[in-house]
């Protein structure tokens, strides 16, 4: 069988691939971030090592040990921790966030990315496997977006495409072609909660970058989002057909559809 190395993050995407992967009779040796990798994954993987980011330097020996040549990256490492303690801790990651010329995600995954290939690594693109969890263009939910969510989808998608060409996020909520929130380094998620703070009856769009490496840092949803969106009062989602992964389809449509929100991908 061939072996698959997993760099996995938080939520359940890395998951998905595992079980994708699997069925495609690949070995995969995982290793999980501490404090971000849910315990769950070893059900999922053949092998799993757990490393802590002040240990970030064992990531390349556990591959080369483990005959790994192929890697991916799945599911997300909490932004904050770029800021904590852990990083210095490691003199390989602290050496390399110091070179960075900033910490936007692109800079740092691509550094990452550019340490795998030089250690002898291929780094494949995240969404290998898992084509059907990437919607086709079209209306996702039975409810169809009104007139006036419908301009508000495309005034938010030309906005999160420019925030995403910055590299700032890949998210907006807007309302009433007003722009209420903009993501940052908190996430999808924070952001919903904060814009639901500040007025209901919002549309969520979320893009891909225009550049977008399908190696890393692809736009996932899935069922927390629709139940931040709910919670919110939100009124719509839309997503970039054919690059965001969308987790527990079945489930987050079923919800959107009882709580009257409209999911399309555009």
């Amino acid at each position: 069988m061939e072996k698959i190395g997993l760099i996995a993050g938080n939520r359940k995407f890395p998951f998905i691939f595992s079980e994708a992967a699997k069925k495609k009779d690949y070995y995969i040796v995982a290793v999980a971030i501490k404090g971000d990798t849910s315990v769950k994954l070893k059900k999922f993987v053949d092998k799993i090592y757990w490393i802590g980011l002040d240990e970030f330097s064992l990531l390349f020996d556990i591959f080369k040990k483990e005959g790994v040549e192929k890697i991916i990256m799945a599911g997300q490492i909490s932004p904050r921790r770029l800021f904590s303690k852990e990083i210095g801790r490691d003199a390989q990651l602290q050496q390399l966030i110091s070179s960075l010329k900033d910490k936007k995600a692109d800079t740092i995954f691509g550094a990452i990315a550019l340490k795998l290939k030089e250690s002898g690594f291929q780094l494949m693109d995240s969404t290998a496997f898992i084509q059907d969890f990437l919607p086709k263009k079209g209306t996702l939910s039975r409810l169809e977006p009104d007139f006036r969510i419908w301009e508000d989808i495309y005034f938010g998608l030309d906005l999160a495409k420019a925030v995403a060409c910055l590299d700032i996020g890949q998210t907006v909520a807007v309302k009433d072609k007003a722009i209420v929130a903009v993501e940052a380094l908190e996430g999808t998620d924070n952001l919903i909660k904060r814009a639901g703070r500040i007025t209901d009856g919002i549309t969520v769009v979320k893009v891909s970058k225009p550049k977008q490496d399908m190696r890393f840092d692809i736009p996932v949803v899935g069922l927390n989002t629709i139940k931040n969106l709910v919670r919110a009062g939100a009124k719509s989602l839309a997503i970039e057909a054919d690059k965001t992964i969308f987790i527990d389809k079945r489930e987050s449509l079923a919800l959107a559809d009882k709580k009257g929100i409209s999911v399309v991908a555009v």
